[in-house]
C-alpha cells in the first residue's frame, strides 16, 4: 500500500470511524488461514461460548499467535498495519488476535464500542484500532459486522442490549474493515446456511493494557523466533523511550537478550 492510500484509509477512519481496504489480503494467505483455523477448531475442541456477545452459534479461537507460523503473518500485514499506525502511532501493540465464525442462525451482537471499559471521557484520541479480515465474503445476509458511522465522536457509549440503527460492512473476501475503538459497532445475524469466518485483528495504543496478556499468553521460547517487529508488537518494546522498561532496559533485552535499549533519558 503506497503512502497516499494509507493517508486516504486514516482520513476515513478520523471521519467515518472506519474504512475498508477491499483486495488487502492474498488468497494464498487467505486459504492457509482458513485451513489451520479449520484444523484449530477440530483440535481444541471449539464450542459456543452462548452468551450475548460471543454468541451462541459463533465458534471463537482466542491467543492465536501460539497456534502456528502462519498467524504470525497477519498482526504484520503490509495492507493493514501502516493504517492502524496512522490511526495511533508506531508504538502501538497488539492487543488481541482471534477468530469470529458465525454460524447458521446466530443473532446479532449487542452494539457496543471496542474502548468502553477504558474509563475515560469521551471524544477521545483513539487508544484502539481494530481490523476484521473478511476470510468469507460479508454479506448483510450472513453477519457482516454492523457499524454506526460517526459514533466514534460520541461522548458517551451505547448501552449494552440496547437496539440502534446500523448498517452492514459488506465487503468480499480478502478485504479488511479498520475501525477506530470509539466506534459503535456489532457482530450482525447470520440469516444463511453458510458460515461467516473471519479474524479479530486488534492493536492499541502502547500506553494502554493489552485485551490479550500477550507476555504472559506467548512463551518466550516462542516470542524469540518471531521478527522483531512482531516482538515489539507483542510487548517487548518500550513505548516513546519510557512506557514499559524493565530497570532501564527493554523487555526484549531482560527477557529475550537482544542486547538493544534506548531510554528517553538518553535522548536528553
Amino acid at each position: 500500500m503506497d503512502d497516499a492510500a494509507v493517508t486516504g484509509h486514516v482520513a476515513r477512519i478520523e471521519q467515518d470511524g472506519y474504512t475498508i481496504v477491499e483486495n488487502a489480503i492474498e488468497p494464498a494467505l487467505l486459504d492457509a488461514l482458513m485451513a489451520d483455523l479449520a484444523r484449530l477448531e477440530r483440535q481444541l475442541d471449539v464450542r459456543p461460548a452462548d452468551n450475548t456477545f460471543e454468541g451462541a452459534r459463533t465458534l471463537r479461537v482466542y491467543n492465536l499467535l501460539v497456534h502456528g507460523v502462519v498467524w504470525q503473518r497477519v498482526p504484520l500485514h503490509e495492507s493493514v498495519l501502516p493504517v492502524v499506525e496512522g490511526v495511533l502511532d508506531a508504538g502501538c501493540l497488539i492487543s488481541s488476535l482471534s477468530s469470529v465464525n458465525i454460524g447458521p442462525d446466530e443473532t446479532a451482537q449487542p452494539i457496543h464500542a471496542d474502548d468502553m471499559l477504558i474509563p475515560i471521557p469521551k471524544p477521545h484520541p483513539p487508544t484502539v484500532c481494530n481490523s476484521m479480515w473478511a476470510l468469507t465474503d460479508f454479506t448483510e445476509a450472513n453477519g457482516a459486522t454492523r457499524i454506526i458511522p460517526g459514533t466514534h465522536t460520541f461522548d458517551h457509549s451505547p448501552d449494552y442490549g440496547q437496539h440502534y440503527d446500523s448498517i452492514a460492512a459488506e465487503m468480499p473476501r480478502g478485504s479488511v474493515l479498520i475501525w477506530h475503538g470509539s466506534l459503535w459497532h456489532g457482530g450482525g445475524a447470520n440469516h444463511t446456511g453458510e458460515r461467516r469466518i473471519g479474524i479479530a485483528m486488534n492493536y492499541c495504543a502502547g500506553y494502554i493494557r493489552q485485551q490479550e496478556n500477550q507476555q504472559l499468553g506467548v512463551p518466550p521460547s516462542l516470542v524469540k523466533t518471531f521478527p522483531r517487529r512482531l516482538q515489539e508488537l507483542v510487548g517487548y518494546g518500550i513505548y516513546n523511550g519510557l512506557i514499559g522498561h524493565i530497570d532501564k532496559r527493554s523487555p526484549a533485552d531482560v527477557v529475550l537478550g537482544d542486547g538493544q535499549s534506548s531510554m528517553v533519558w538518553d535522548a536528553v
